[in-house]
C-alpha cells in the first residue's frame, strides 16, 4: 500500500516575522517543514507499512486463497469468516499468519523508500510548477515513481508470502521457500509479476489518491490533523481502488503462485508440453479467462476489499500521526 497526500493547499514555510506573529496559531502540518530530514519520512513510512501489513495479514492470506483458480476441496470457502474458521480449525491457529515475517522485512524498507522518494520528488516538482503550493500533477508523478521503487523491493516478498499462504504449501519456512524457488525456477521467479504489480498499483494509487483527497476536502477542508477524517477517507478510498483493480490482483496472484492446474491449461492453450510457467500479464489474463470466464477476474473481491479498507485506514492514520508529531516538535524547536 502505498499512500499519497497532496491537494492544492499551500505549504507552510514560516518566515521569521510570521514565526513571531503566529506562534500560537494552528500549525499547518500538511507538509513537513522544509528542513525536515528524509529520515523522518522514512521512519513514519516504515512504521505505517509494517503495521498495515502485519495487522491485516490473516485477511491477506484468505484473499490469496480465495483468488485460487482451482481451489482444492479443503480450500473452498463461502466467505472471509468461513475461511478463517476453516483454516484455524484444520491447519492450526498460527496458519493464517504463516509468512508474515518475510512481509514485515520487505514492508519496512519498501515503505520507507516510498515515502522518502515521494516527498522529495513531490516538493521539488511542486516548487517548479506551483511555487509555495502543492500540485496535483507533481503528486501524481511522485507517487508513480515511488511506486516503481516500492514494488521492486516488495515483489520478491510478495512471491514468497503468497507461495506460503496457499493451501497445502510445500514449504517449511521462508528460507526453504526462497531456496526452492531459486533452485527450481531461478531468480526470475521473484519478478515474474513485477510488471503486473506496477500495472495494478499505478491505477490503484491514482484512484486511491483522488478519492482520498476529494473526501478530505469534504471531511477535513482545513487540512488539520483529524484522525477520524483520515480513517474514514483512507478506508473508503482503499475500498474503491481495491474493488476496481481486483482483476489485475487476480492475475498477479496467479503469476506469483503458478498454480499447477492453471499452468497446465496455459500450456495446452499454447500447444506446449510440460515445464512451462505462466509469464506476463497477457498470458495471465488468457489463463484466468480460460479457467473461469469473466467472473474469475473478481475471485476474492470481497476479501480484497475487506483487507484494503482497514489496511489503508491504518496506513493513513499512522503516517498522518507521525507527520503531525514530527511537525509539532520541529515547530516547537523553531519557536524557542
Amino acid at each position: 500500500i502505498e499512500l499519497m497526500q497532496g491537494g492544492q493547499s499551500p505549504i507552510h514555510r514560516a518566515t521569521p516575522m510570521e514565526s513571531s506573529l503566529d506562534v500560537d496559531t494552528e500549525i499547518d502540518y500538511e507538509g513537513l517543514p522544509q528542513g525536515a530530514a528524509t529520515s523522518t519520512h522514512m521512519l513514519a513510512g516504515a512504521v505505517a507499512g509494517i503495521m498495515e501489513h502485519c495487522l491485516m495479514y490473516p485477511i491477506d492470506c484468505v484473499k490469496t486463497r480465495m483468488q485460487s483458480l482451482h481451489p482444492e476441496p479443503g480450500a473452498r470457502y463461502r466467505n472471509v469468516m468461513d475461511a478463517l474458521r476453516q483454516i484455524v480449525r484444520t491447519e492450526g491457529v498460527w496458519r493464517p499468519i504463516r509468512g508474515v515475517n518475510v512481509l514485515a522485512v520487505g514492508a519496512g524498507p519498501a515503505h520507507a523508500l516510498y515515502f522518502a522518494c515521494y516527498e522529495k520528488i513531490k516538493f521539488r516538482l511542486s516548487d517548479a510548477i506551483h511555487p509555495g503550493a502543492n500540485s496535483h500533477f507533481a503528486n501524481g508523478v511522485a507517487g508513480c515513481m515511488a511506486t516503481v521503487i516500492h514494488d521492486a523491493i516488495m515483489n520478491p516478498a510478495e512471491v514468497v508470502k503468497q507461495r506460503m499462504q496457499m493451501f497445502n504449501s510445500p514449504y517449511r519456512g521462508v528460507l526453504h521457500c526462497i531456496s526452492s524457488l531459486l533452485r527450481c525456477e531461478g531468480p526470475a521467479a521473484f519478478y515474474r509479476s513485477y510488471t503486473t504489480q506496477l500495472t495494478m498499483n499505478i491505477p490503484f494509487q491514482a484512484l486511491h489518491f483522488m478519492t482520498y483527497e476529494s473526501l478530505q476536502e469534504t471531511l477535513n477542508p482545513h487540512r488539520q490533523y483529524n484522525p477520524t477524517s483520515h480513517v474514514v477517507s483512507g478506508a473508503l478510498a482503499g475500498a474503491l481502488a481495491a474493488a476496481a483493480t481486483t482483476p489485475l490482483d487476480v492475475c498477479k496472484t496467479l503469476l506469483n503462485t503458478q498454480e499447477a492446474q492453471a499452468v497446465m491449461i496455459q500450456a495446452e492453450g499454447a500447444g506446449a508440453v510440460g515445464g512451462r510457467h505462466i509469464s506476463g500479464l497477457g498470458e495471465a489474463f488468457r489463463t484466468v479467462y480460460r479457467t473461469g470466464g469473466a467472473a474469475a477476474f473478481f475471485k476474492g473481491v470481497q476479501a480484497r476489499v475487506i483487507y484494503q479498507m482497514p489496511s489503508t485506514a491504518i496506513s493513513w492514520s499512522v503516517y498522518e500521526f507521525f507527520k503531525n508529531v514530527i511537525t509539532k516538535r520541529q515547530h516547537e524547536r523553531l519557536f524557542k
